[in-house]
């Protein structure tokens, strides 16, 4: 039995999924954009990048792309925490499959709203280094929902799954098809 599976057996109440969602929260909303908005500018200077700031369009389409990734990011974790019974932790997995919300849209919400929110922030701050650091972050958090996260649901809820991975699109939404 695989570590997922042995994670996947319990189910927390809500009164654990909410904090541990907060404090993973702490990170992804607090740490990484101070990381794109601080940290990454000065390693451009540092490396002698100039800012490719391109006046109110970088905010405007920075803004958007964070606005956008932030609610469909946010969305999926709320369906997660309260109809999935579980949170986007590994350690506290859903216990239900989830097709609906923002998942009859694409399988990886979460994730496609992560990345499209940290672009928009590293393009509002014009850092190259901060769009490369999401651009190798995304790929990574791709490959592993590739090779881990989708092994690890086909094994939890086979074929219901299986169904879902091919009417549902990776990561890149699609309108659902009517039944």
């Amino acid at each position: 039995m695989s570590r997922y599976l042995k994670w996947a057996q319990k189910e927390y109440p809500l009164r654990t999924r909410i904090p541990v969602s907060l404090l993973a929260g702490v990170l992804f909303l607090i740490l990484f954009p101070y990381l794109l908005l601080v940290t990454c500018p000065s390693v451009d200077r540092q490396l002698g990048f100039h800012p490719f700031d391109a006046g109110a369009t970088s905010y405007i389409i920075g803004g958007i792309l964070t606005i956008v990734g932030l609610a469909f990011a946010l969305w999926s974790i709320l369906v997660q925490v309260t109809r999935g019974r579980g949170t986007p932790l590994p350690m506290l997995p859903t216990q239900t499959l989830l097709t609906t919300g923002p998942f009859q849209y694409c399988r990886n919400p979460m994730t496609l709203g992560t990345i499209l929110a940290y672009l928009g922030i590293a393009i509002a701050a014009a850092t190259a280094v901060g769009i490369a650091a999401v651009l190798i972050f995304g790929v990574l958090l791709v490959l592993y929902l590739k090779l881990l996260e989708e092994r690890e649901l086909a094994e939890r809820f086979g074929e219901q799954y299986l169904a879902y991975r091919r009417e549902v699109p990776f990561i890149l939404p699609r309108r659902p098809r009517r039944k």
